[in-house]
Formats: structure tokens, C-alpha cells, sequence
């Protein structure tokens, strides 16, 4: 009963939003005011809830929502954005378009290089939305429909995502269950691997799918599953050992630079442009021009990483607010670095951009003040779904979930693994939250159920989380936000939750195989 109780907000939203087709802002407000009222006056009969989690302890969580949800979700969602307009406002993203259509005459091609590739890159660099927000925004201005420009963007934000913003949840994945909190690179380096083996199918499929949704002709069937080979082969071999020698900060980013390498190839060998007089070159310093905003953004969201360490140590132990919450136990804070955060770097990379690009500040002010304004409902939304998930955890939903999940499923556990860091994702909006949520968990079923290896079933967390991030109702609104779908959100989830479900069955098909 209790799991009855706990599940009832993750129900109400699919039904608002896909039975109701209620619009996702007002979804998301309505859920959190739902379960807001089950853990105050349900759940505390049903004895889950901790005894001081009372009316002020509800408020605090609300309160802790929302800053999770400003800093840094809604900052990053909204530079991203902002980038995207600039390059609007100065033209230049004529040429980003021209050149990515340059290359090839396969628009499959075009589209797995923005999602897979791109992609794939800004979410090991940045993550946090970056790579649905700007790829996704980049398929409009190419005259894709915005639904499907929607869906191919967060079917490829899922695979690089237990290693985005450079490793943080397969990092933070095994210092949860690490001795003293803080795991060892052998273990970093074992769990990363084992996230890739466990995804290695989806390396393949997920192209293919891509592929197939920007051109449907069964003649197209044999060349995309050709691509799909070709590039999920090289993404997945170069993730693997990068994994396995180097760890969790870069087989995201390594992985997506193959990717793309592997893509321009096969253009210029077996798909290449035909120049029929109509092909704009461009010189490099044009070229320069036009990617400025990105190459500043991405110069430094990596300068500022952990792949940079002395940089990286300095940003985030300086100008960091700290907020010691009631609801926290004592000595923790909610912290937030004003230098250390992506949303500073996309804002930082955009501003430099765009005054190469000749945008005035003036007008690079009046752009961002835009941006905000369009975003409103997505405030609204990212903040509920946010607070809302916070609600759950400290009501000890979450947990009663996937206590019952793995109680009810026994030895077929490892095939439901996945889908427990599914649920985590989906509720949260991510792969981290994920991961701090169920990590304990899932290493705690592995030794119930006498598995020699622990670390195994560890690593579904993430493979599972991945899956969910697809369909997240905070990933849905950065994609509508970008694809200027505002309210529409049901469409595009009731669109990916099939992809999303042979995902996370097929992840979990992998994790039972080796256990």
C-alpha cells in the first residue's frame, strides 16, 4: 500500500500530460501540490515519512527545490537558449547551417552529427540541458519540425549522460558506495567501464533510430544501418577503453569527438556534398566568426573542468554561497558556485561571441531579457518538477518505490535494476540525483542476492538512468523550451516514451546477461 501511496505523483503526471494532455507547466504545479498533500496527511500513515518531516519540513523542501532548480538548471537552460538567439540576432547561424549541410547530401547524416555528435560533446562537457537545448534549437533554424527535432535530441541524450558535465554521475555513483565516501580510481574506472559494456547495444540502435526518423524509406534501411555500425561502433570501442583506462571525466567528450571524426569520413567517402555551384565556402576566419559563441563556450566549460584541476579547485572555492538549510543534517549546505557553474560559461562564451560576431551589449542585453520572458513557463515547470522531487525524497517516496520494486522482482532483479535508476531520473531530472538516490540500494539487493560482483548491478543505476532521462518531465520542458513548444510537452513525451521503454528493457536484458 504504501508503494500505492508513494507512486500516485509519478501516475498523476503521466495522466495530466499525456491522458489530459494538460500543458507541462500546469502539470507539473498541480503534481506538486498533490504530493505536497500526500506527505503531509497520507504518507505519515502509512509510516514512511520520517517523524520531523512535518509541515515546516515540507516548506523547506519546496525551498530547497527551488534553488535547485535556479542554480544551476534554469541558468543553464536559459544561457543555452540565449546563445541560440544571439547567433539568430547576428545571422551568423546562416553559415553553422550552411556548413552543416555542406558536407553531405544525407540529412541523416546532418542530424546524427548535431545530436550525436555535438551532442554528445556538450553533454560531456556541460550537460545539464545543453545538449537537448542547443542541438535541438540548431534543427529548427535547418527547417526540421520542431517535435521531431525534439525527439532525435533527447533519444541522444541519454548514452553520454552517466558521463556528462565530465564524469559527475558515474563519479558521484561510486562514491556512494564507496568506504569513507570517496572512491578509488580502480573503482571509477571499473563502474565506467561496466556502464559502457552494459550500454554497448544502444551504441548501434540509437543511431539507427535517429537515422530512420529522418528518413524513412525502407531503401534508407540498409545505408543507416551501415552509418549506425560504423559511428555507434567507433563511439562505443573509443568510450570503452577511454572508460577503462582513463575513468569517468572524458569518454563522453572523447567518445563524441570520434564520432563526429567517424561521421565527416564517411561523408567525404561514400556521401559527399555535390557541389552543383551552389556550395558556399567559407574562409576560416568566417568560420571562426560563426562558431565563436560555441568555440568560447566550449573553450571554457573545459578550461574550467576537472580535466584542468588547478583552474577547477579555484572557481569552486571561490565566491560560493553556501545555504545551511533546516531541513538539512548538520554541517551540510546547499552550495552554489557563481564561477564555477556551466550557466557562467555558456553566458561568458556567448557575450564573447557575440560581440565578435558584432552584436552590440546593449542589444545582447535586450536579447537576454527576451529569452527570460519566453521562458516563463519553463520556470514554472523545472521548479515543480524539482521541488516536487524533493518533496518525494525527503518523504521517503522515492525509496519505497524501489524498495518494493526489488522486493516484488527477486532474482529477476537485475533485469528491473535499470529501471529503478529510470524512476530516479525521471522524477529528478538527473542522472545524478539518480545515482545518489539508489546507489546504496542497489549495491545493498546485489549482496541480499549473493552476486560476487557488487559493482555490476551498481552500474545498472546509471545504464537505467540514462534511459530516463529521455523521457524526464525536466528534459521535456528544456526540449520544448528550445523548440519554442511551450505547454506541449505531453506530445513530445507520449513521442519518446516507446524509445524510452525499449531502452531501459534492453539495458536491462545486458545487466541480466552478466550477472
Amino acid at each position: 500500500m504504501s508503494a500505492i501511496i508513494a507512486i500516485i505523483p509519478i501516475v498523476l503526471l503521466f495522466v495530466l500530460m499525456l491522458g489530459l494532455k494538460m500543458a507541462g507547466h500546469k502539470s507539473a504545479f498541480f503534481t506538486l501540490l498533490v504530493t505536497i498533500a500526500l506527505a503531509l496527511f497520507v504518507a505519515p500513515a502509512m509510516g514512511f515519512v520520517p517523524k520531523d518531516f512535518t509541515f515546516a519540513g515540507v516548506g523547506w523542501a519546496v525551498v530547497e527545490g527551488v534553488l535547485k532548480a535556479v542554480f544551476p538548471i534554469l541558468i543553464i537552460i536559459l544561457m543555452a537558449i540565449f546563445s541560440y538567439n544571439v547567433l539568430v540576432e547576428s545571422k551568423e547561424i546562416e553559415v553553422i547551417k550552411n556548413q552543416f549541410t555542406s558536407f553531405s547530401d544525407d540529412k541523416g547524416v546532418t542530424v546524427l552529427m548535431l545530436v550525436w555528435g555535438f551532442g554528445g560533446l556538450l553533454e560531456g562537457m556541460a550537460g545539464f540541458g545543453t545538449a537537448v537545448a542547443i542541438p535541438a534549437a540548431i534543427l529548427i533554424s535547418l527547417g526540421y519540425k520542431p517535435v521531431f527535432s525534439a525527439l532525435v535530441a533527447l533519444i541522444a541524450n541519454t548514452v553520454p549522460t552517466g558521463f556528462g558535465a565530465v564524469g559527475v554521475p558515474v563519479i558521484t555513483l561510486c562514491n556512494e558506495v564507496a568506504a569513507g565516501g570517496v572512491a578509488s580510481p580502480e573503482l571509477i574506472r571499473e563502474v565506467s567501464t561496466y556502464c559502457v559494456v552494459q550500454l554497448s547495444p544502444l551504441f548501434i540502435i540509437l543511431p539507427f533510430i535517429i537515422l530512420m526518423l529522418t528518413n524513412r524509406s525502407r531503401n534508407a534501411i540498409g545505408r543507416n544501418l551501415l552509418i549506425s555500425l560504423w559511428v555507434g561502433g567507433i563511439s562505443l570501442a573509443t568510450q570503452y577503453v577511454v572508460a577503462m583506462f582513463l575513468g569517468a571525466e572524458t569518454p563522453a567528450i572523447i567518445g563524441s569527438v570520434a564520432a563526429i571524426i567517424a561521421l565527416v569520413a564517411y561523408s567525404k567517402l561514400f556521401a559527399p556534398k555535390k557541389d552543383n555551384g551552389n556550395v558556399k565556402h567559407y574562409t576560416a576566419a568566417e568560420t571562426f566568426r560563426a562558431w565563436s559563441v560555441y568555440f568560447f563556450i566550449l573553450l571554457f566549460i573545459l578550461l574550467s573542468g576537472p580535466l584542468f584541476p588547478d583552474i577547477n579547485s579555484f572557481l569552486k572555492s571561490h565566491l560560493v554561497s553556501r545555504v545551511a538549510l533546516p531541513i538539512y543534517a548538520d554541517g551540510t549546505t546547499f552550495n552554489f558556485g557563481w564561477i564555477s557553474n556551466a550557466g557562467l560559461m555558456l553566458l561568458l562564451g556567448t557575450v564573447i561571441g557575440g560581440l565578435i560576431q558584432g552584436v552590440s551589449p546593449r542589444r545582447l542585453l535586450v536579447i537576454l531579457a527576451r529569452t527570460t520572458v519566453n521562458l516563463r513557463k519553463t520556470v514554472i515547470t523545472i521548479i515543480s518538477l524539482v521541488s516536487l522531487a524533493s518533496v518525494m525524497n525527503y518523504a521517503g517516496m522515492i525509496v519505497v518505490i524501489a524498495s518494493a520494486l526489488a522486493a516484488v522482482t527477486g532474482q529477476l532483479y537485475p533485469v528491473f535494476a535499470p529501471l529503478i535508476g529510470a524512476i530516479g531520473t525521471f522524477v529528478t531530472g538527473s542522472d545524478t540525483s539518480s545515482n545518489i538516490l539508489f546507489a546504496k540500494l542497489q549495491a545493498n539487493v546485489a549482496h541480499q542476492l549473493n552476486y560476487s560482483n557488487s559493482d555490476w548491478l551498481v552500474a545498472a543505476n546509471t545504464t537505467g538512468a540514462t534511459g530516463g532521462k529521455m523521457i524526464s518531465p525536466q528534459s521535456i520542458a528544456i526540449a520544448t523550451a528550445a523548440c519554442d513548444m511551450q505547454g506541449r510537452d505531453g506530445e513530445i513525451l507520449k513521442a519518446a516514451i516507446p524509445y524510452a521503454i525499449a531502452y531501459i528493457a534492453i539495458g536491462g536484458l545486458m545487466v541480466l546477461l552478466a550477472v
